[in-house]
């Protein structure tokens, strides 16, 4: 290997710019990186992984600046590539295939493909980057239709540890795209391109809002437990509970067909408590994301700092779970809290748990539950907080997702993909078996025997 020398858009600490590189959506994982490399092609990340290899340096990749833990997409005085200058995209219109660079935002490209009658998956927030969310897994609310966004994934072109670029796919590297369809990001290689299988996209579809007071948490999530799970897959929704001083209490979703059978699936739900808001309405399918992800500033950055766990529920809640629930929203302490339900099934339930390297196929929803807080004070309270859920629920719930890490899980390999960790930690040996790209909670190579 020669003398490496950095290339792109290259940025140093103490150089114009470098306050704003270092701003992430959570302000929680702040840090001071000695350089961020924005990266305008695969030749010049594979000049930064050499350059960090020459001069002994931890390095991260970041794409859309949402990870949501500590020292994950960047390191203090490490180098950062940054791909999110890279946002090219290339449709396929009559294979239905998206080539994608990695640093395109999710809500960008969704909405472009929704425009040219596509529909991919997308998550619940617009300025999340393509290139982390892929690696996770990414499911939204059509992903009970289409599968997650990493079910999707068909190929990517990649830059190994050694800074060779390789593209894989199921001719070659095969292994490799199967650890990255939910092995997390960062792991085997940084990520410079996507192929992904697309949709035809309906022309109208039907979204739904649906508010109540937030006393009525507890009657709500029972009556969206019992039935969002087992709707129809066209129907996929989320919902969302604040804490009592915010008061938020919501199911929102889209539903791929009509109003009028809408209105019949979502009777359930309707019937419940006293609605302070209903809304119902078909829509162009465009106009359908638009209302789902609204935009928002990218690269996007919260006011707060906020700290995030999550679960999966592979049986009904009984009281218990509801009760630490509502306990914790009632209690919050900090600037907000919140709990967040995805409904699952449907074509994300009928892949098989070792096809991809995502793991949890059978659960009935997914959970999340944040706190925030904008005192540097309040820290320390608010992250006990979100860990003393996560303890209390771990009678009800299994494993946790691994794009909404949690530095706290200890068993993590088991907890984020199951059986398939033995798998990926065969994948990491033969790609990067000298472990040159390791973070919290990344996945180990097997020891050299």
């Amino acid at each position: 290997m020669g003398y490496a020398r950095l290339t792109g858009r290259v940025i140093f600490k103490g150089d114009p710019g470098y306050a704003e590189a270092i701003k992430n959506w959570n302000p929680y994982v702040d840090t001071y990186p000695l350089v961020f490399v924005f990266a305008q092609n695969s030749r010049d990340v594979s000049n930064g992984i050499k350059w960090a290899r020459q001069h002994n340096v931890p390095i991260r990749v970041r794409s859309g600046r949402h990870a949501l833990d500590k020292n994950l997409n960047v390191v203090k005085g490490g180098i950062v590539i940054d791909v999110s200058d890279m946002q090219k995209v290339h449709l396929d219109k009559e294979n239905a295939i998206a080539t994608v660079q990695t640093g395109i935002h999710v809500g960008p490209l969704v909405k472009g493909l929704a425009r040219q009658g596509f529909m991919a998956p997308f998550g619940d927030s617009p300025t999340v980057g393509i290139g982390g969310i892929t690696m996770g897994g990414g499911f939204g609310v059509v992903s009970r239709s289409i599968g997650l966004v990493s079910d999707n994934l068909m190929g990517l072109k990649t830059v190994d540890a050694q800074g060779r670029i390789i593209r894989a796919n199921h001719c070659r590297h095969e292994d490799l795209l199967w650890a990255s369809r939910g092995g997390g990001g960062g792991n085997f290689g940084y990520n410079t391109e996507y192929t992904f299988k697309v949709h035809r996209a309906p022309k109208t579809a039907t979204v739904f809002n649906i508010i109540w007071p937030w006393e009525q948490l507890e009657i709500v999530f029972k009556a969206w437990q019992r039935w969002a799970p087992f709707v129809d897959e066209r129907l996929g929704c989320y919902l969302e509970a604040a804490s009592k001083i915010n008061g938020l209490l919501h199911v929102e979703g889209i539903f791929l067909g009509s109003k009028s059978e809408a209105i019949k699936l979502l009777e359930p739900l309707i019937s419940v408590g006293t609605p302070i808001q209903t809304v119902i309405e078909s829509v162009p399918y465009p106009d359908a994301i638009d209302f789902l992800d609204p935009d928002e500033p990218i690269p996007g950055r919260s006011d707060q700092s906020v700290k995030f766990s999550s679960a999966w529920a592979c049986h009904l809640w009984p009281d218990e779970p509801i009760k630490v629930m509502k306990k914790f929203l009632e209690e919050a302490t900090g600037t907000e809290a919140n709990f967040f339900f995805f409904n699952w099934g449907g074509k994300l339930s009928r892949v098989p748990k070792n096809a991809t390297a995502f793991y949890w196929r059978d659960p009935l929803f997914y959970t999340e539950w944040t706190s925030s807080w904008t005192d540097k004070a309040d820290e320390a309270r608010n992250v006990a907080s979100v860990e003393a859920v996560r303890r209390m629920l771990n009678p009800y719930t299994k494993g946790s997702y691994v794009n909404v890490p949690d530095e706290f899980i200890r068993n993590y390999g088991k907890e984020y993909w199951g059986s398939n960790f033995k798998r990926l930690r065969e994948v990491k040996t033969k790609y990067d078996p000298e472990n040159f790209f390791h973070f919290p909670q990344s996945i180990p190579p097997f020891p050299n025997c």
